[in-house]
């Protein structure tokens, strides 16, 4: 266990023992397989195998088994014969059942110990990924994250973010011609998909305490690292959530640790399951930033392992970093699965023994096609290895024993309860006070104006909305006085004006017309 890991039996009648080097650990792995092939039980040997090397591992249980690393496996288990068989098989012959020191951690505070970050941590990019935004109104997150800073307006949960929007769409004419634009639409936008976020409980990823990584670098007092276990099996239903918070953890662990360069064991092993969720609709930006971090991180200590159902689900740039292999069976239904299940074989040093695109379509359950590192970091010969069976216990724990587990768990005093500190929401708040405040000391100072009667008593009643006027403010009326203008239709003063003036009316018409002209036109025939 000091210069390795031990993953199993290869060649020939699988005697040949296979360890995983510890001082190429940091390379970063893959774990591939299709779903039922063992790529959980073997994810649990090397965590397993790493805790006893003391070094610290991080993994996402995506279905509840993985909870059994806290507990030892046991000689009445319905599998204890199958183990046995198997050690005999491989020369596991100090194999003992052991239980392993395990921290559970819970996004929703439900089955461990609440994990928060700042929204401020979290970070523009991510959260847009997060947000799913459009273009338009990341430019808006990207805004609002730089008026936090420039303003001193600390961004730690989701409320001082949405209180944030609130005061950017008000002042979003004066920012528009600093920023570019800001639209109302896009605001909202926002706005919504914060609302959809905290209904699917991200809010409680955002707040203090926030998880210092620190606390998941930690070994036991007899030397084995402690096996971090994320409860992910609610946190499945956001896959975006769930992808976006590891992938977090990730790049703040990229940028806080120091270079190390090449350590002799890894500082931390990180576990990446259901590693497709993280590129699935991934705008490049994200994927330079992940391929970044594997390419870099392992300079800091810090070995990668993405385990999914086909390594064609990883992006070539990234699957190129890995170099510690183990590939469980492929299926190959479709035209699409031959092709994979060929690029995956093309990827291993052959072995003259047996044709590795063979061999990964046809091992069995509990075995797989193995690649490691060995010396100066070259690719092993790939292998067909038996994985040696688990010590802790195969499948998930009680409610009773994980309670027990936090209970006597350092990390609840620290985490347990959030912690609301003054930010944003409350900065925006006391301002939006106190501008309320001076509007109203300013309407009392001129309620108490000593004007009174007459029109003072009337505009001070207008301000207070006790008057309302509907009618503009005329103009004032000239002093000198003007001559009234004249009309043909002016009111008439008797009866005999208004026959006149209703003749008249006729006459100027299209009929009095005529009847003028024709009377005109007989009179000169006459003549």
């Amino acid at each position: 266990m000091e210069s390795g890991v031990f993953l199993g039996g290869g060649g020939e009648g699988y005697g040949d023992k296979q360890h995983l080097a510890l001082k190429y650990a940091n390379r970063h792995g893959l774990i591939a397989g299709a779903t039922g092939t063992g790529k959980t039980v073997t994810l649990q040997i090397l965590a397993e195998g790493f805790s006893a090397a003391g070094v610290p591992v991080f993994l996402a249980d995506v279905k509840g088994d993985l909870s059994g690393l806290c507990k030892a496996g046991s000689a009445e288990g319905k599998l204890h014969d199958a183990f046995a068989k198997r050690n005999a098989t491989i020369g596991f012959d100090d194999f003992a059942y052991s239980a392993f020191p395990a921290v559970f951690w819970d996004l929703f505070g439900a089955q461990g110990h609440p994990v928060r970050t700042t929204v401020a941590e979290m970070g523009p990019l991510l959260l847009a990924r997060l947000l799913e935004l459009t273009d338009a109104q990341e430019g808006v997150l990207n805004i609002a994250f730089r008026l936090s800073d420039e303003q001193g307006l600390p961004l730690l949960d989701l409320k001082d973010l949405q209180a944030l929007l609130v005061w950017v769409g008000e002042n979003a004419k004066e920012l528009s011609l600093r920023y570019g634009n800001v639209s109302t639409a896009s605001i909202g936008g926002i706005q919504r998909r914060l609302l959809v976020l905290e209904n699917q409980g991200g809010d409680k990823l955002f707040g203090e305490p926030a998880l210092a990584l620190a606390d998941l670098m930690r070994c036991a007092p007899d030397g084995r690292g402690h096996v971090n276990i994320l409860a992910a099996d609610a946190l499945m239903g956001a896959p975006r959530l769930y992808a976006t918070f590891l992938l977090w953890l990730l790049s703040e662990l990229f940028e806080e640790l120091p270079e190390v360069g090449n350590p002799d064991k890894p500082k931390l092993v990180f576990f990446f399951d259901e590693a497709h969720l993280l590129f699935d609709d991934a705008p490049k930006a994200l994927v330079d930033k992940v391929e970044q971090v594997a390419r870099l991180i392992r300079s800091k200590g810090v070995g990668v392992y993405f385990i999914t159902q086909n390594p064609d689900d990883i992006p070539e740039d990234i699957l190129g970093q890995l170099g510690n292999r183990v590939q469980h069976a492929l299926r190959a239904f479709t035209a699409r699965d031959k092709k994979a299940l060929r690029q995956a074989a093309e990827t291993y040093r052959p072995n003259p023994a047996f044709d590795t695109e063979v061999a990964i379509r046809e091992v069995g359950t509990g075995e797989a096609v193995t690649s490691m590192l060995q010396e100066k970091g070259v690719p092993g010969i790939v292998q067909r290895t038996l994985i040696r069976p688990p010590s802790s216990q195969l499948g998930p724990i009680t409610a009773e024993e994980r309670a027990a587990v936090l209970a006597a768990s350092p990390m609840g005093k620290t985490y347990d309860m959030p912690l609301d500190r003054h930010s944003a929401y409350e900065i925006l708040k006391a301002r939006a006070d106190e501008a309320a405040q001076a509007a109203e000391e300013a309407e009392r100072a001129a309620a108490d104006r000593p004007e009174t009667g007459g029109a003072g008593d009337m505009i001070r009643e207008y301000n207070r909305a006790r008057r309302y006027d509907p009618t503009p403010r005329a103009k004032p009326m000239r002093k000198t006085a003007s001559k009234p203008r004249s009309s043909r239709y002016s009111a008439p003063n008797s009866i005999g004006e208004a026959l006149g003036q209703a003749v008249l009316k006729e006459l100027s018409g299209t009929t009095g017309k005529r009847l003028v002209r024709g009377i005109l036109g007989g009179l000169f025939k006459a003549r």
